[in-house]
């Protein structure tokens, strides 16, 4: 991203808007977000043992289903028709995704999945991915090491209409991997 579009961030987040992202940005940046997300969050915390009570166990496809994509996607070009997720976070994450395509299409409509039973990169735990609570959208513009808001490019308002479902962010919270939105807290 630009200066310009840094200070936008931090006008939009409440603070300072001197086009430098350092620690006060990203602090103000995830209580900028957590003050959209619904109080109670319906997401358990992001726990094993608070994973496995609310949505059951990791690679379980029992507890995915199909839903209609709200909005045109594409995965590597191809047209998606319907997107596989677990049933407790279908029409949350409909909502976010309908919501985020009406401010920016050509960010949400490059779908780079959601269920894959796999462990996160370079580790030996499951990923939110492995039990379809995960979203990743526009992975080239906003890659797990691109560090964000500095080049990745995914937009705020994307992030805050995942967010006003519940979603945690991938690059608010971690400063990286902003292509990913998964149902926890």
């Amino acid at each position: 991203m630009t200066t310009d579009e840094i200070k936008e961030i931090q006008r939009q987040i409440g603070v300072e808007d001197d086009g430098v992202w350092g620690r006060k940005s990203t602090a103000q940046c995830k209580i900028y977000l957590r003050e959209l997300m619904p109080n109670p969050n319906p997401w358990p915390k992001e726990t094993e043992s608070a994973l496995k009570a609310f949505y059951g166990a990791v690679c379980d496809e029992k507890q995915l289903i199909s839903v209609p994509a709200p909005c045109p996607m594409k995965f590597e070009g191809k047209t998606v028709k319907k997107l596989r997720c677990h049933k407790l976070i279908a029409d949350a994450l409909c909502r976010a995704l309908a919501a985020a395509y009406e401010s920016c299409p050509e960010v949400v409509s490059v779908y780079d999945g959601i269920y894959n039973c796999r462990n996160i990169a370079g580790s030996t735990k499951k990923s939110c991915h492995a039990r379809g609570i995960a979203i990743d959208i526009d992975a080239g513009q906003n890659g797990a090491k691109t560090p964000w808001p500095k080049k990745a490019e995914m937009p705020l308002i994307v992030m805050e209409e995942f967010a006003k479902e519940g979603f945690l962010p991938g690059g608010a919270f971690w400063g990286k991997d902003a292509m990913h939105m998964q149902a926890t807290q």
